[in-house]
């Protein structure tokens, strides 16, 4: 009896060893994916914001010409009005009436492209998470961890929201592409802004502006 009772705790403790490590994996791979998710949602949120941005824009560029046609089209609608009166006393009063209506039309729209193009100003300054990420990387002179990244942007912008899972894959992906490098400290992962890609970015720059 105490054979088989000890060759059953034997399988049971492989059986639970092996559900504890598919378990481990599976929640790993889970946070990979939430990770690459929220990169994705970031990335599509960056372009709904520009998307708007440059929409705020085109309306407000365009405005001025749908005013100039609006007052067109509603000065010949008066005449047309009066015109079946008999009397010369009332087109007279009728045409009064237009020249004291007409003016407000494109003054208030000539403040909401003004509104428009305030709000678009405003959009527009907002740097979306990579560039901030980045920016944070080449103040430091020492290498930061996705966790220290993130609570000093979450100090330094709090209504942003920042994740550190989100953080963590865009340092990742400015490593797969040159833009920083990282380095590991026993179990823990360090990341430092690439200096090679400053005189590579302003390389062109420099050419764009001689030519």
């Amino acid at each position: 009896m105490t054979e088989s009772q000890t060759r059953t705790t034997e399988l049971t403790s492989q059986y639970i060893a092996q559900v504890t490590g598919d378990l481990e994996r599976n929640t790993k791979e889970q946070d990979r994916i939430a990770a690459d998710i929220e990169a994705l949602q970031e990335q599509l949120r960056a372009l709904q914001h520009d998307h708007a941005v440059l929409v705020t824009m085109q309306e407000a560029l365009g405005g001025a010409r749908p005013a100039a046609e609006a007052d067109t089209a509603a000065v010949p609608a008066v005449p047309h009005q009066a015109s079946p009166a008999p009397r010369p006393g009332k087109p007279k009063k009728a045409a009064a009436g237009t020249k004291k209506t007409a003016p407000p039309k494109p003054a208030a729209k000539s403040s909401s492209a003004k509104s428009s193009s305030a709000k678009a100003s405003k959009t527009a300054a907002k740097p979306s998470l990579v560039d901030l990420i980045r920016g944070h990387l080449e103040q430091q002179s020492e290498p930061r961890s996705a966790a220290e990244v993130t609570t000093a942007l979450t100090q330094a912008h709090p209504d942003r929201g920042i994740k550190t899972t989100v953080v963590r894959t865009t340092l990742e992906n400015l490593v797969a592409k040159s833009h920083a490098h990282r380095t590991k400290q026993g179990s823990s992962v360090f990341y430092t802004a690439a200096a090679v890609a400053e005189p590579a970015a302003a390389g062109p720059q420099q050419e764009a502006a001689a030519g």
